[in-house]
């Protein structure tokens, strides 16, 4: 299902996730909601040495993750300070929290919008993609990416538009953008989520 071309940094986990409900119809719970909040108690917080770390993973291949192109989840550090940080659904509230106190970028995409068989290699010259419903673009040359047989679908900075989760959502793939300097994090991460995810009633199962 999954196949991650070599590369000295990367510490990847993914793993797909099936929701009792659609995640329209799945709310994310008050204890979810106060993981969002600055200050939460977690088992994980990141800090200026994960930052970079995280920015080293991205710059290997090219790629300049800084200004609008940083990563992710250094956008969800700056939301939950300023408190535009908002619940969405179940599945993408367990992702921010995990992925706003553990430091590291996680995509999360529909299984049944995106087609397998999926890759992670480093995106080439020419690579791009739509990643908001208004169309703007990110131009993905240099940068790690998650590749279905379309092409680029989601990384570390910003998701594809194409497949993107919605109400209808029941499954997703979900991978941890890991780096092999922080240690175990990736796997502390997942660890958390995991138990996250299933407290909401999804089954988890861990792929590549």
């Amino acid at each position: 299902m999954l196949t991650v071309d070599p590369h000295p940094l990367l510490d990847p986990v993914a793993f797909t996730s099936t929701f009792p409900a659609p995640l329209g119809d799945l709310p994310a719970p008050e204890w979810l909601q106060a993981l969002l909040k600055p200050g939460a108690t977690a088992p994980l917080q990141s800090d200026d040495a994960v930052r970079g770390a995280v920015r080293d993973l991205l710059r290997h291949g090219g790629y300049k993750p800084t200004g609008r192109g940083k990563p992710a989840s250094e956008y969800l550090v700056r939301a939950s300070g300023d408190g535009t940080l908002n619940t969405i659904n179940a599945a993408v509230d367990a992702c921010n929290a995990v992925s706003l106190h553990s430091g590291l970028p996680i995509s999360v995409v529909d299984l049944d919008r995106a087609k397998a068989p999926f890759r992670v290699a480093t995106a080439i010259q020419g690579d791009s993609y739509v990643f908001n419903a208004s169309g703007q673009t990110i131009d993905l040359e240099g940068l790690l990416c998650l590749f279905d047989t379309e092409g680029p679908c989601s990384n570390a900075v910003k998701d594809a538009q194409r497949t993107k989760t919605d109400p209808t959502t029941r499954r997703t793939l979900t991978l941890i953008w890991g780096t092999r300097e922080l240690g175990d994090r990736t796997a502390r991460a997942f660890a958390w989520y995991r138990e996250l995810l299933e407290r909401l009633g999804a089954t988890v199962e861990r792929v590549g």
